[in-house]
């Protein structure tokens, strides 16, 4: 049964109060306007007011069909008694957008937030796909807590290269060490490109974007089934209308974010992140919602709750298959299924259909089990992310163990340092660069503040002369992110970050470092009284930015193991409404 007691209904709705109810001279102002649009006099009667927040921009690929998806939400909340209302937000494209999209998601969140608090809303539908457009309008949402509900655009179909299949970002970046090896040419590489993005919708491995949509409908934030339909399968345009519907019965029973994203919805998450052997960055997304819910959450839970979880969805980059299979084979909700019966779920956690989220899954089946495997068959028996400590990164760094080469979970090696990014890649291709299979690849000053945005560099490529020798994998450390697509033995979002003075800014190389994933273990291995003097004589490499949204970001980002969130904007300020100006 569910927890939810929704609120008595009618009752006067938010677009109502000041906005579109009333004869003053304000409420005419108000409503007088939008009938130029053509809207008839009875859809400002007192109806719910829905707005569907869209990402759409065909600077944002993997969002450039939610407008077609836009309108069958419209269909489903006209049907349902509510008038629905289209507005864009900023959209940070990962693609495209440089420095990094990761830099705009607060920004993105802020829009979306304004947005929502300074327009008659009474709920809101969240058009979402590429990487940070769904954190950033959860984050927004959030901050607002009015009735609220995720739509995703979906993946894109396999790549189809050469009789295999190839998945978006995964592929890229394995032929990309290939053609470094020598193992096929540049023609090979621009063929493959032809064939990686071969329709819309976002990655279609287990990278952010998909990983994010899983977090959506983990979190209860998306109709049970919503994470996996291809972007252009019939059943997404279905979802878009579904959801349409729901948002008005949403509205209706007051159901809002913080009646949904509990702290068991975040557990759920959570162990749901590590059986699909979801993305690093979906740690720094979830720990940004849960702040701005005021809902308390650290990278300790990530580490204890993700510690037990078996890696049981077979897909890339962990494994073999991409999100067509997945979805075939039953998507999500087979997955909570499983945890559910393994004793690894909060089973009463409320969902957006008003049921819980056991409800929702409890009767699905799996109808392939190479590609959501069962427990005792999981891919990786200990999944989730790894949270390793120590005097190299005393507020932690995280490590995806789904991902990484087993061999290299426990490795001491001499590290390799590159100060920023361009500094790996000035050297990274020199034949005489000092570096072997054995050592560690360290990369600074590419964290939150550094890059700035944290960028997705931390999966470093190797070396040439490397690569010959067969090998495809070294232990990699950094305060950058990477590309949930992206695979290897690599340990991100090292906190402190180089820029702000953490230990990682003191490496050099030649110094031994210690990676001990199962002990959850990072160690510099110098003397605490070297350590000390290195840090009293650091200097920073990076210039703070001087004006413009750099200057705001720069100046108020917290650490990676916060979120990365502005600390100006952490906590709920819930859904008041602005004085009206007329």
């Amino acid at each position: 049964m569910s927890k939810f007691t929704p609120a008595p209904w009618p009752r006067t709705l938010r677009s109502q109060e000041g906005w579109f109810g009333g004869t003053s001279k304000d409420n005419i102002y108000h409503r007088s306007w939008m009938k130029n649009q053509g809207l008839p006099a009875d859809l400002f009667d007192g109806r719910p007011v829905i707005g569907i927040c869209n990402t759409w921009s065909q600077l944002t690929p993997c969002n450039a069909h939610l407008r077609d998806l836009a309108e069958r939400v419209k269909h489903g909340i006209y049907e349902a008694g509510g008038l629905p209302l289209e507005f864009p937000v900023f959209s940070p494209g990962e693609s495209t957008l440089r420095p990094t999209a990761m830099m705009f998601r607060n920004l993105c969140a802020m829009d979306v937030e304004e947005a929502l608090r300074g327009t008659p809303l009474d709920g809101v539908v969240l058009m979402v796909g590429c990487d940070k457009t769904t954190p950033a309008l959860l984050m927004g949402a959030s901050s607002v807590d009015i009735p609220a509900i995720v739509v995703t655009g979906g993946p894109m179909l396999n790549g189809k290269w050469r009789g295999q299949d190839i998945g978006s970002g995964t592929s890229l970046w394995q032929l990309s060490e290939d053609r470094k090896a020598g193992k096929i040419s540049t023609e090979d590489f621009l063929e493959a490109e032809m064939a990686m993005s071969r329709s819309p919708g976002s990655c279609n491995t287990m990278g952010t974007a998909s990983t994010m949509a899983s977090m959506a409908e983990a979190l209860g934030m998306a109709l049970s089934g919503n994470a996996a339909i291809p972007a252009v399968d019939s059943r997404r345009r279905v979802m878009a209308h579904l959801t349409g519907r729901r948002i008005v019965q949403m509205v209706k029973d007051d159901l809002k974010p913080s009646d949904i994203m509990t702290k068991d919805a975040f557990e759920n998450a959570i162990r749901v992140n590590g059986a699909i052997g979801g993305s690093t960055n979906a740690v720094i997304h979830l720990l940004a919602i849960a702040g701005r819910l005021g809902v308390e959450l650290d990278l300790d839970d990530w580490d204890r709750l993700g510690r037990d979880i078996p890696t049981i969805v077979n897909l890339q980059p962990s494994g073999k298959y991409l999100m067509e299979e997945f979805f075939y084979a039953g998507g999500l909700p087979v997955v909570i299924k499983a945890l559910g019966d393994a004793g690894h779920l909060h089973k009463d956690a409320l969902t957006v259909a008003g049921e819980t989220m056991w409800d929702q899954v409890c009767e699905v089946r799996n109808w392939n089990e190479d590609v959501i495997r069962p427990i005792e068959q999981a891919l990786t028996a200990s999944g989730g992310i790894a949270v390793v400590r120590g005097n190299l990164a005393p507020n932690g760094a995280v490590v995806k163990p789904s991902a990484a080469s087993k061999h290299l979970m426990v490795h001491r090696g001499r590290a390799v340092v590159f100060e920023d990014i361009d500094d790996y890649k000035a050297r990274i291709n020199d034949e005489a660069l000092d570096i072997d299979e054995t050592c560690v690849m360290v990369l600074k000053n590419c964290g939150p503040k550094g890059y700035p945005g944290m960028a997705e560099v931390g999966n470093m490529g190797l070396p040439p002369k490397v690569l010959r020798k067969g090998i495809t994998d070294m232990v990699r450390i950094s305060d950058a992110r990477m590309s949930g697509t992206a695979y290897g033995t690599v340990v991100l979002h090292t906190s402190p970050e180089a820029a702000a003075g953490g230990p990682l800014a003191i490496v050099q190389s030649g110094d031994m470092i210690e990676l001990d994933v199962p002990n959850r273990r990072l160690h510099l291995d110098l003397p605490d009284a070297e350590i000390a003097r290195r840090l009293a004589n650091w200097q920073s490499r990076v210039k703070a930015p001087k004006d413009g949204y750099a200057f705001l970001y720069h100046s108020h980002v917290t650490g990676a193991d916060k979120g990365a969130d502005f600390d100006f904007l952490v906590g709920s300020r819930g859904k008041a409404i602005p004085k009206d100006s007329h």
